[in-house]
């Protein structure tokens, strides 16, 4: 089964604690805090592997989790931190995160990585919090949590030429004559219910690989059909090779098939049209198509060449197998779809998320909410006084008191935080 798009969940490791713990040896009084940081938590790590064409792991697995750290050890001993989660996938990934909609990476080539989901670092132990006025303090932190993430993960198959047509207009039957590829065909149309890859050796020390996509109708850009979701594939092409049934066997005119494939294509991505390609008039064993290869030709109003073909003859495609090689000697390797993310650092300008927010629940309870002081509310060891002082200087420090105050927070009141709840005492 070809699987081209799903949603996975990726979670980065938490980082392991941090410790508090004291030196305890014969002959050194006062030994002092001694306790070891946790270890960094694993990362995710999408990388190309060549050797893969689909996403079918992803639909087998849709959760994929990076380890975390490992604590803090006595004599200021380090945790070890945890391996990053590989995961591999086919060339031609786009991984997309499905809340902001933003483009994590583009991965085309071969071992190209892009970092998805960051571990958290390690806690510190608590010969970190050693100053001269606290020698020896009682306070470590947790470790900070890993990165997650809910992510949509997209396959554009990565082809020199795609093959673009009506349903049965003979795509599958041109790529399995000119390829050793055999996609499965029979007479009715959507036979392709899945994009095929074929490699065409041209006989002079020449090769391209051609993407047989399954057949467009109108309206396939708006999801009528089939076509539409394979169009994506389509943007990864250097070049396309528009099969044409010169036949019209379904009573269709061919010229009339072809603006309408174009128009799908534009309302697509307007840069598919300025795509170099080339016509194959298909099924020029039957009868009435050589009339309506002439007709098609006087109407054609650009200088697109059109090569007559007969995928089951085999009549025509040596010329249309050398016109396509050397349509793509002339096109760049990469079309400008394919961003090279290892050579160019892009700069986006982030608004700088509010730290915290309070709102107040049904029954009076006020609510702190927000990335930042959840983060610091997980990274504190409450087991410990100075774990809880130290939260409290930080919810000061970042003026949480002065807005509950503004709320009408009184003495007494509760706070609530995730699913920890205290009291407000002025």
């Amino acid at each position: 089964m070809f699987v081209d798009q799903v949603s996975v969940y990726v979670k980065a490791g938490d980082g392991g604690d941090g410790i508090v713990a004291y030196r305890r040896e014969i002959y050194v009084p006062k030994g002092g805090p001694a306790g070891g940081d946790g270890g960094n938590g694993g990362d995710v790590i999408f990388k190309v592997d060549e050797g893969l064409n689909t996403l079918m792991d992803f639909r087998y697995n849709r959760h994929y989790k990076a380890k975390r750290g490992e604590n803090g050890m006595s004599k200021n001993k380090h945790g070890r931190n945890a391996d990053p989660l590989i995961v591999e996938v086919p060339p031609g990934t786009t991984v997309i995160d499905e809340d902001t909609g933003e483009v994590l990476a583009d991965l085309t080539e071969e071992g190209q990585q892009a970092l998805i989901a960051k571990g958290g670092r390690g806690g510190r132990g608590n010969s970190r919090f050693a100053t001269p006025r606290n020698p020896a303090p009682e306070l470590s932190e947790n470790g900070e949590p890993g990165v997650e993430r809910h992510i949509k993960v997209e396959l554009k198959l990565l082809a020199d030429v795609g093959l673009v047509g009506f349903p049965s207009a003979g795509k599958s039957t041109l790529l399995s004559v000119i390829s050793a590829a055999k996609p499965k065909t029979a007479d009715y149309h959507f036979t392709t219910l899945a994009p095929n890859l074929g490699v065409v050796d041209t006989g002079d020390k020449r090769s391209f690989v051609v993407a047989d996509l399954p057949g467009l109708i109108e309206g396939a850009h708006e999801g009528v059909g089939l076509g539409h979701q394979f169009l994506r594939h389509v943007e990864r092409t250097r070049a396309m090779l528009h099969v044409i049934d010169m036949a019209g066997i379904e009573g269709r005119d061919p010229y009339d098939d072809f603006v309408k494939i174009n128009k799908e294509l534009e309302a697509y991505d307007p840069s598919l049209m300025e795509r170099p390609h080339i016509i194959a008039a298909n099924k020029m064993d039957m009868p009435g198509a050589e009339e309506n290869l002439q007709v098609f030709k006087a109407t054609l109003n650009d200088d697109t060449p059109v090569y007559p073909i007969s995928a089951v003859t085999k009549e025509g495609i040596q010329d249309v197998i050398f016109a396509v090689a050397d349509l793509l000697d002339q096109t760049p390797k990469h079309t400008e779809n394919i961003k090279d993310t290892e050579e160019q650092v892009v700069y986006r300008f982030e608004e700088t998320e509010t730290p915290f927010k309070v709102t107040r629940d049904s029954d009076g309870t006020f609510v702190l909410s927000g990335a930042k002081i959840e983060k610091l509310f997980k990274m504190t060891d409450f087991t410990k006084d100075e774990g809880v002082q130290r939260f409290a200087r930080q919810l000061r420090g970042m003026g949480v008191d002065d807005v509950l105050r503004k709320r009408g927070a009184k003495d007494g009141d509760t706070i609530r935080l995730m699913d920890f709840e205290f009291e407000f005492i002025e």
